[in-house]
């Protein structure tokens, strides 16, 4: 099913009911490579995007070239929900690998309206959640030095693969480059460099390649000051993010 990861392991989980409902308003599946640019920042839109497998970010151009990411998505994650309201974005969201997405069109999301107001709730919920993400990366940026900020980065990806069964707690796949996690954190390639080796080196964590490999977590997570609150996630998967719970 493409919706199975959509609110899976979150604090309101949907019903079979209501999964049976989003499936039937998808109009298609579209496939993306890596770069392409699947919502313009500006550009009216009549349809929202479900992401069913990769990565894919929410980014702003900056005057001089430089992409500033101010949001990653999982599978999972409708990554321009709130389009279905404002119509257009004032950002672009584009594929970070290959990534394959399902299609909904706004009419549909009106039929579901009508239909069923606890669904609505629940896909009002996840246009809050991105806000509550993006506030966080807000306080990231202006609130934590550089080794605090890309441990509070792999801590949150760490807790919301979990929440999809794509981490198992130690070790996990984040296919970003080294630029791509700077422009996450706000800081250079080289710095970012500098950081993962001290994150290893002081046995939290290793990155190699797309390779993350949870060394010490509770050691991370208080390194990081990271709270995973801000993701609403169920009970068992917000202790599993911080090494409170147990694996299974």
């Amino acid at each position: 099913m493409l919706t199975q990861n959509v609110l899976r392991n979150n604090a309101l989980e949907i019903s079979h009911s209501e999964r049976a409902l989003l499936e039937s308003a998808i109009e298609r599946t579209e496939t993306y490579d890596p770069g392409h640019v699947a919502v313009r920042q500006g550009v009216e839109v009549d349809v929202s995007l479900l992401l069913v497998e990769g990565l894919m970010t929410r980014h702003i151009d900056a005057p001089d070239g430089r992409r500033h990411l101010v949001g990653l998505h999982v599978p999972g994650d409708f990554v321009d929900l709130h389009a279905y309201a404002l119509k257009k974005l004032d950002h672009d969201v584009a594929a970070l690998t290959e990534v394959r997405v399902a299609v909904f069109p706004h009419a549909s999301l009106e039929e579901i309206q009508a239909a069923d107001n606890l669904l609505t709730r629940r896909l009002w919920f996840l246009t809050l959640l991105d806000a509550a993400q993006h506030r966080q990366w807000i306080y990231r940026l202006a609130s934590l030095n550089a080794s605090q900020r890309v441990a509070h980065f792999l801590c949150e990806m760490n807790a919301r693969l979990l929440a999809i069964a794509a981490s198992d707690g130690e070790a996990f796949t984040l296919p970003m480059t080294q630029t791509d996690i700077g422009e996450a954190c706000g800081l250079t390639n080289v710095h970012v460099s500098r950081v993962l080796r001290q994150l290893r080196d002081s046995n939290m964590c290793s990155v190699r390649g797309s390779k993350v490999e949870i060394i010490d977590l509770k050691a991370l997570v208080s390194h990081a000051l990271f709270d995973p609150d801000f993701l609403f996630l169920n009970s068992q998967t917000a202790a599993r993010s911080t090494g409170k719970g147990g694996f299974i």
